[in-house]
């Protein structure tokens, strides 16, 4: 895999020509800046930008002036590769937080393994319903601590419409969902995007994780996706290379509230 043409790819098909990832948003094209825009529990947000140092604070201030007058909360997802250098600084001091810095990881699919080995006493239960996204929801909010509200929201939005592009599934010990991941399929791209894999306290450590990344590369390969990528945390990063993820960049998200 050639690191250099497979950013370029990258940022290609899944930022500058970037299609919507929920039926209720749209992406716009504000000159040097793409951003999707949706409802409250869509993700909004600016995911390409070719600013420079002269360009990049009215850029900012733009974005900050059109999403304040939503009302919406809103993202600016910064990559260590983006210009100018010091965007990350400019976006502080215009008023946004910074998130945790994830690592960008993608592995060709056909390099993968596809045998989903799961421990004894787990099943997998393909989310096709509200009552698997409840399930996928409640995961989530256990394993990273956080509402799953707008997450939730979201994927219900992609069953009402019948939605091809998402593919989710809930781990269960019996009755009990303990781990959780979704794929999200990009048509006309390369890539199949990896999320929300988390797995509840209790269960970590046996596998469960790792086996839903095969699970979704089988299907990913099956569909004819190129690459699965990842934003990886400090926890998964080391699964993942283990697997034969390899980091592309790091991003960063930044977040401003109005």
């Amino acid at each position: 895999m050639d690191h250099e043409d497979v950013l370029a790819l990258f940022d290609r098909q899944l930022r500058r020509d970037v299609l919507p990832d929920s039926p209720g948003a749209r992406v716009e094209r504000d000159g040097d800046v793409v951003r999707q825009v949706g409802a409250d529990h869509d993700w909004n947000g600016i995911v390409w930008s070719d600013v420079n140092t002269t360009t990049a604070d009215e850029a900012i201030a733009a974005q900050v002036r059109y999403f304040t007058a939503l009302g919406r909360e809103f993202e600016w997802k910064a990559y260590a590769h983006d210009c100018p250098g010091d965007l990350g600084r400019r976006l502080e001091a215009a008023g946004f937080t910074a998130g945790p810095e994830e690592a960008v990881m993608v592995a060709p699919v056909q390099e993968l393994p596809a045998d989903v080995a799961l421990p004894e006493g787990i099943h997998l239960r393909a989310v096709t319903d509200p009552a698997g996204v409840d399930l996928l929801a409640d995961v989530h909010e256990q394993a990273f601590g956080t509402s799953s509200a707008r997450l939730r929201q979201r994927l219900l939005d992609q069953l009402a419409e019948g939605s091809e592009t998402v593919s989710m599934v809930v781990a269960m010990a019996g009755d009990l969902p303990v781990c959780a991941a979704r794929m999200e399929l990009c048509p006309g791209t390369d890539f199949a995007g990896l999320w929300g894999g988390g797995t509840v306290a209790a269960w970590r450590g046996r596998g469960i994780y790792r086996a839903l990344i095969s699970h979704r590369a089988r299907i990913a390969a099956e569909l004819g996706y190129r690459y699965l990528q990842v934003d990886a945390s400090d926890q998964s990063r080391p699964i993942l290379q283990r697997l034969g993820f390899t980091v592309l960049s790091t991003t960063t998200p930044y977040v401003y509230k109005p």
